[in-house]
């Protein structure tokens, strides 16, 4: 800088977007060298940025207190006020230098140097004053050589009056006092509009940089601000809303300038774009615009100023007093007044009193180096007490010896900040202390090994920048609110909806939940208070999938529907992954009650009613499928002309599900005559030595289905499902015996067989008989089934065999063994005949059985076991013993007399004989019934 008197002088004067940045920027680069002392190192970095492009990075220099890019060439400065230099690097002057925001000369704590710098820093050639209309009356008297120019603002600023900040249009600035304000305004814009943009002057240049970015680039509508917005930022802001017009400034609370507003205020419109200004609804009466105050800012007319605070550029260093004594002087010019106690000299004062510094202080030189040491800002915002005590830790490093702070000493604090952990506060903290040791790192003569120290101050402030601009993002940032919210505007376009192969439903390539059939589900991760907001946004966005959906499941076939346990073992009817009804208690077994799931709910009623009927009538489907005997079943016991004694039957087979112990149901069997058995044919049932049971449940679906319904009608979770097609299980935790049968499972020692399978192998044993009374089972069958020897004899003996050491007699091949009566089941009744066996055993085996039996034979090298046919163990009623001994003495049996047949019925009656039991009921005679069936079936 120069303090020439003969250079050319122009104030530029005028409000906010009339363009005397961009002026000053042109007449500097249109000179050999210039400097612009600006009041923000971040409006500094921005025109360095601009000039560069212009210049070369070679040519172009920035410097602030924090920072330093200082080319060897450089010949166009950019800086902050407080770090303007005298003169370029190479000692030589500059030919144009100017001063930004001149008007600031008023404030409290920075006034000083802008005024020191209106006064007398000086270009060679020009030198240029920038600032608002109302330093006019001071600079015609201050510098009354200088060229005044006024220039009007490029956009109309008008009221917008108070709004409620939900309803604030986009592209607006809302401005804020107070941090803890700042941030409350911020997590409310997140919540109504997707988040907002924070720029404060307590964030690192770096982290605003960020902010502002993330506003410009348009990934926020909205940017909260402290006043350090009205200090020169360019931002795209169409409207500034105040949510105070009261600040704390450092002494008292009080009410901000019309200078102060209107500074604000204009940074709404840019260019040719029209701005607008207001304050936030709910502000007290006393707080509001005057009618007379508006008219004032829209028309730009603020009062003019009167004075600017001064304070000695150039103390008296002779001592630490005269330093003092000489930055309080009053100035001689009643246009002046001299500034409060600046932090700079509340720190110096402070230390003054400690002996230990003064002590060291000893010559002039060491008065300027306590001057600059005093002089550094106080970042971290704590104070002249806190701030002195941090300079006096330093000033011993800087008054002794080789007079700079150890590089240990350094690299110790350097790395104590290295941490970008913490919340937002944490972070704001480190970032501070980073900053001040950024500050010190620039001071060369200070530090050992300047260069390491600048890039290591360098990369701690960039990493922890970027990690409290990650941290602000996070939290005040929501991009899907962002999206959503555009979509409900008027004028809005057409979005983006696309649902990907996991069902996430992404809105402009942002997830806002995901949809499973016809539930949404909102994020994990997604805030309490946002989830109202997502389900709303999913009822707008997807309500035409929803309608797809319903169509395309109302004509897609049944096997996109599947019964099974959901996480909580209701029996659940899905579609894929979407739950769309449980199965719950009903009427009956077969008429459970459908659930329908809240999800569906929340559709049209036409898309509710096309997948309640069309689960309704899958539901339907699946019984007459899988269940299609006991469908049968219940027809005819709802028949009239069902017998009243097969109904029973069916009654009780139909509540066991298909499947039911024959002894729990034999004396209904034996009371079935042959018509009643034509029903139970026609039926499917399949009357088994050990179970009564219908052939077509043992098939996978019918399972699955009689699990279901059985957890539906006793409200209890679906049971654990054996392996499809499993014949039998050596390990299997069933929870009683009843649940095994309703699975189609037996009990045979510590392993279940499943019933059908049981019955074939007694089928096979009955054949044995063939042999004659002691015979011999083939164990190749169940060793085919991979049932354990103990096992299958076990079964054997449950069926009325018994082992015996007994060898069978030889027998002529010419002499075949004549069929016996078996023991303990009927007089009348015989085993089946061996043309009856045969059509069984000719009948199609079961894919079970026949995949079992490709097994190789290993019953050959087993030892024979011999068998004989014992009885089920029935015991006989007294009256038959009665008879039997009356026939060995040769005596006629009692109810043989006139009128009874042999059997004891009176003839004399008109109710017909009982004709003789088939041989359904018998244990060979179950097979040869069900091969009867099927021959019929086939037919």
């Amino acid at each position: 800088m120069s303090q020439r008197q003969h250079s050319s002088l122009i104030a530029v004067l005028g409000p906010t977007n009339t363009g005397k940045t961009h002026l000053a920027i042109e007449r500097m680069c249109a000179h050999s060298s210039g400097m612009i002392g600006f009041p923000l190192r971040l409006l500094a970095r921005e025109v360095y940025d601009r000039v560069v492009k212009l210049k070369g990075s070679n040519r172009v220099a920035l410097v602030t207190g924090e920072e330093k890019i200082i080319a060897p060439d450089a010949q166009w400065y950019l800086c902050t006020a407080e770090s303007m230099p005298s003169v370029k690097q190479d000692g030589s002057d500059f030919a144009f230098v100017a001063i930004d925001e001149a008007q600031l000369g008023i404030d409290p704590e920075r006034g000083h140097i802008f005024t020191d710098r209106m006064l007398y820093a000086r270009g060679r050639d020009e030198t240029m004053i920038l600032g608002s209309e109302s330093l006019r009356p001071l600079i015609q008297q201050l510098l009354p050589e200088a060229d005044i120019i006024t220039r009007p603002r490029f956009s109309t600023l008008s009221y917008a009056g108070p709004r409620k900040l939900s309803r604030l249009p986009r592209r607006s600035a809302i401005v804020a006092f107070s941090v803890e304000d700042v941030y409350a305004i911020a997590e409310m814009l997140r919540r109504q509009h997707g988040g907002a943009a924070i720029v404060m002057g307590s964030l690192s240049p770096q982290t605003r940089n960020a902010q502002v970015k993330m506003y410009q680039d348009g990934e926020v509508d909205y940017i909260v601000a402290t006043d350090a917005i009205g200090m020169g930022l360019n931002l795209d802001v169409s409207h500034v809303a105040f949510a105070a017009l009261k600040k704390f400034d450092g002494r008292r609370r009080r009410k901000l300038t019309l200078a102060e507003i209107g500074q604000i205020a204009g940074r709404a419109g840019r260019h040719q774009k029209d701005g607008s200004f207001g304050v936030l609804s709910g502000l007290a009466s006393s707080d509001e615009l005057q009618p007379e105050e508006i008219e004032k800012l829209e028309d730009h007319s603020f009062p003019r100023l009167n004075w600017l605070y001064w304070r000695n550029a150039e103390p008296d260093i002779g001592s630490v007093e005269a330093l003092i004594q000489s930055l309080e002087e009053k100035p001689l010019d009643r246009l002046l007044r001299p500034a409060p106690e600046a932090p700079d000299l509340a720190v110096l004062k402070r230390l003054a009193q400690d002996p230990v510094i003064t002590n060291l202080v000893s010559h002039p030189d060491h008065v300027r180096l306590l001057w600059e040491a005093s002089s550094i800002p106080d970042f971290r915002k704590v104070g002249a007490d806190h701030q002195a005590r941090f300079v006096a830790s330093l000033w011993p490093y800087l008054a002794q010896g080789a007079g700079r702070i150890p590089h240990a000493r350094m690299a110790q604090e350097i790395s104590r900040l290295e941490n970008v952990q913490g919340d937002i506060a944490t972070l704001a903290a480190r970032i501070a202390a980073a900053r001040s040791w950024s500050y010190i790192a620039q001071k060369s003569h200070w530090v050992e090994q300047a260069d390491v120290m600048i890039d290591r101050t360098r990369d701690l402030e960039r990493k922890l920048s970027d990690a409290m601009h990650s941290q602000l993002t996070q939290r005040f940032v929501d991009k899907r609110t962002r999206v959503l919210m555009r979509g409900l505007l008027k004028d809005a376009l057409p979005q983006d909806i696309e649902i990907d192969s996991r069902g996430s439903v992404l809105v402009e390539g942002l997830e806002i939940g995901t949809l499973k059939g016809f539930q949404f589900t909102v994020p994990s991760d997604s805030r309490r208070e946002d989830r109202k907001m997502l389900l709303a946004a999913a009822e707008r966005y997807l309500g035409t999938i929803m309608t797809e959906n319903a169509d395309a499941l109302a004509k897609a076939p049944d096997s996109v529907l599947a019964l099974v346990a959901d996480a909580a073992g209701q029996p659940a009817i899905m579609w894929g992954d979407a739950r769309l009804a449980v199965l719950a208690k009903g009427k009956s077994l077969l008429n459970p009650e459908i659930k329908f799931d809240r999800s569906l709910k929340d559709m049209t009623p036409d898309n509710m009613k096309k997948v309640e009927d069309r689960v309704r009538a899958w539901v339907e489907a699946m019984k007459a499928k899988h269940l299609e005997g006991l469908v049968k079943i219940d027809a005819l016991a709802s028949e009239e002309a069902t017998p009243p004694s097969v109904r029973a039957l069916f009654a009780q087979i139909l509540e066991a599900g298909g499947i039911v112990d024959r002894r729990d149901v034999n004396d209904a069997v034996r009371a079935l005559d042959n018509d009643m058995r034509g029903h139970a044919r026609r039926a499917g049932l399949v009357f088994g030595a050990l179970d009564v049971f219908h052939h077509a449940l043992m098939k996978p679906g019918a399972v699955s289905w009689r699990a279901g319904l059985f957890a539906a009608l006793n409200e209890q979770p679906m049971t654990d499902l054996p392996p499809d097609n499993a014949v039998h299980l050596k390990e299997w935790k069933f929870g009683n015996m009843q649940e095994a049968s309703r699975l189609g499972f037996r009990k045979v020692g510590q392993e279940f067989v499943r019933v059908d399978m049981a019955e074939r192998l007694i089928k096979q044993a009955h054949e044995a008989r063939q042999q004659g009374d002691v015979f011999a089972v083939d164990p190749a069958l169940a060793t085919s089934l991979g049932l354990a020897t103990e096992v299958h004899e076990a079964l054997l003996e449950v069926a009325g065999f018994a082992k015996t050491d007994k060898k069978p007699e030889e027998a002529s091949v010419d002499n075949p063994v004549v069929d016996k009566p078996v023991d303990g089941v009927g007089e009348n009744q015989t085993v089946a005949a061996p043309a009856a066996q045969a059509q069984v055993a000719n009948d199609k085996k079961s894919d079970e059985v026949a995949e079992a039996e490709k097994a190789p034979d290993t019953s050959a090298a087993l030892p024979l076991v011999y068998w004989q046919w014992k009885g089920m163990g029935r015991a006989k009623n007294n009256y038959a013993k009665a008879n039997n001994q009356r026939r060995h003495v040769g005596q006629k049996p009692r109810g043989t007399g006139k009128g009874e047949s042999k059997s004891g019925q009176n003839l004399g009656h008109k109710k017909a004989a009982r004709k003789p039991e088939p041989v359904l009921a018998t244990a060979g005679g179950a097979f040869a019934e069900l091969a009867a069936l099927r021959d019929s079936l086939k037919k």
